[in-house]
């Protein structure tokens, strides 16, 4: 099922309409996980960090033993591309993908000469509409380590976790989960990084190896320090979060969701979560 709507999808070197089909059964990708993916944003005309998105992707394709095949720059071309279809007034999620054709040693192994599958899907999907925000619990799940799992990936095969995650604080009514480490540390939540205010400095988890650290999450940082704020990548509590002026979220699909509750801690949507997002619009258009 689509997250959005007017959907384009790339594959085997040429653009088309719809949600065209682009795995076999027999796949290894779709037979044992080996997919990734990153996300990229197009909105008010203007496509922040596709660059880096691009070079991700190739990335969390090397960490699944998964031979990427586009460059990065060819890459960002192929998708301006077929962005010309949509208006400037249309918010769009870029999806590039890689999957394992073929399997390796017992068949659990990608076979990275077996070849690699390779497609873009562009979904028509609004950002959030302003007044928008989330609330937060806690979750019995946790985000693994290196030793267990594939983090340094945006890997399709992690998600399952996050699903449960977001599944178990939806059941209780919240919005999200705030999830934590293998030591009992916040990480961030089942969806995206996680930042707190506190007397005018911001604090955010430390990048421990059990979670992406974002690359909106760095522009975020970079913004703030530019414009004075002190920014703290650190160890972070649960407590931290309950004792927190402000907490918001970022990630590249909404790119800043202000968070109005933690249990049963509540938050006003405070001046410096509607900086953030101010500062990041004015950065993207000042880096068209």
């Amino acid at each position: 099922m689509a997250v959005g709507t007017d959907i384009r999808t790339y594959f085997d070197g040429a653009w088309h309409d719809g949600d065209l089909a682009v795995m076999r059964a027999a796949d290894h990708g779709s037979w044992l996980g080996t997919t990734v993916f990153d996300g990229a944003r197009y909105a008010h005309g203007l496509t922040p960090d596709l660059d880096l998105h691009c070079a991700r992707v190739n990335a969390s394709a090397e960490a699944l033993m998964i031979k990427p095949t586009v460059a990065p720059e060819d890459m960002v071309q192929i998708i301006q591309e077929g962005l010309a279809a949509y208006d400037s007034q249309t918010a769009v999620y870029i999806r590039p993908m890689y999957w394992s054709i073929s399997g390796g040693p017992l068949g659990v192994m990608p076979d990275r000469d077996g070849g690699t599958g390779f497609a873009i899907c562009l979904e028509a999907t609004p950002m959030a509409p302003p007044g928008s925000s989330t609330t937060l619990t806690r979750t019995r799940f946790r985000r693994p380590v290196l030793e267990d799992a594939v983090v340094n990936a945006k890997a399709g095969c992690l998600y399952p976790n996050n699903a449960r995650m977001i599944a178990e604080a939806q059941a209780r009514g919240f919005g999200n989960a705030l999830v934590a480490d293998a030591l009992g540390n916040v990480a961030e939540t089942a969806t995206a990084n996680v930042f707190a205010v506190k007397d005018g400095a911001v604090f955010t988890p430390v990048p421990n190896g059990t979670f992406l650290s974002g690359i909106t999450r760095a522009r975020h940082i970079r913004n703030l320090r530019a414009d004075g704020v002190e920014v703290h990548e650190t160890v972070m509590s649960f407590q931290d979060f309950h004792d927190a002026d402000e907490v918001f979220l970022s990630g590249n699909m909404m790119k800043v969701t202000p968070v109005t509750a933690f249990d049963d801690t509540r938050y006003q949507v405070g001046p410096l979560t509607r900086r953030v997002q101010e500062m990041y619009w004015d950065w993207a258009a000042s880096a068209r």
